[in-house]
């Protein structure tokens, strides 16, 4: 399958678990503040790797992702309604920690800079 063709749906697919798991999953564990970052379907459309990104500590990143794999059948349901494909992809939920390395990195960098100022 085409490769621009697979980024398009994966992105659509992405936009519209942001909008799900945002205004319709009522799961206590998942933050208000969980975005999906990225997603990366398979050639085939079997199965979709969900990037899930939220603030907090580790617990509460892999209680996000707890919850939402036991709201996986809610997920698949609406994403269905919303994005017409023949086969609706197998959803895996993946924690994404590439914000807080970028906030850490961005602070280490910060830190060299003001450094250099001091001297």
């Amino acid at each position: 399958m085409d490769n621009k063709r697979i980024s398009k749906i994966s992105e659509e697919v992405r936009r519209c678990l942001s909008d799900i798991v945002q205004n319709r999953i009522k799961d206590p564990r998942i933050p208000d503040l969980t975005s999906i970052s990225h997603v990366d379907v398979t050639r085939d459309l079997s199965f979709a790797k969900v990037y899930v990104s939220c603030l907090g500590s580790d617990k509460e990143r892999e209680s996000a992702v707890e919850g939402l794999e036991s709201a996986k059948g809610f997920i698949k349901k609406e994403l269905a309604k919303e994005v017409k494909l023949r086969i609706m992809p197998e959803l895996i939920f993946i924690k994404d920690d590439s914000i807080e390395r970028a906030m850490e990195m961005d602070k280490l960098i910060d830190e060299v800079n003001h450094g250099n100022k001091l001297s």
